[in-house]
């Protein structure tokens, strides 16, 4: 079933309110657009609407998904990245995002990663134990080298 056809002023009041509830990236409201039936120049205007009255800022949506996902769901920075980059944020703005994360909190989140994730498998063998915590912290997004020496540091 298709929805209606918006008119350009219409889906612009709806995606005023769509992006002031919440940061979004570029794509996710060109995708709301295309939805409500705009053709690609008007989609372009509306955009660029939004962009010039504050209501999208790719910059300050790459820092608020980087901060959120890193202190809500502990991803790493490579998770992190490539998620940005799956909604096609640019790499200016994906740096921007990921030099928001303290060194000090990454490596601290990283520790009590790898710390709870041993506690929990205490009954396993250390060999066990150890390939599935690394596996754990590389599937949260966590770079191999810091994923090394975060176990070596709990084994220590």
């Amino acid at each position: 079933m298709r929805t209606q056809r918006l008119s350009k002023e219409q889906a612009l009041q709806k995606l005023r309110h769509f992006c002031a509830y919440q940061e979004r990236c570029h794509q996710e409201v060109k995708e709301k657009l295309y939805g409500f039936g705009l053709h690609k120049t008007e989609t372009e205007e509306v955009l660029s609407l939004l962009i010039e009255d504050n209501y999208l800022d790719e910059e300050r949506f790459a820092i608020q998904f980087a901060g959120g996902k890193f202190r809500m769901k502990h991803w790493g920075k490579r998770k992190i990245e490539a998620e940005l980059k799956a909604r096609q944020v640019s790499a200016y703005c994906i740096r921007k995002g990921l030099a928001q994360i303290s060194e000090d909190d990454y490596g601290k989140t990283l520790a009590k990663l790898t710390s709870d994730k041993f506690k929990g498998l205490s009954g396993e063998d250390a060999f066990t134990a150890r390939g599935k915590t690394t596996a754990y912290l590389l599937q949260k997004g966590y770079e191999p080298d810091l994923v090394a020496k975060a176990i070596d540091a709990h084994r220590a």
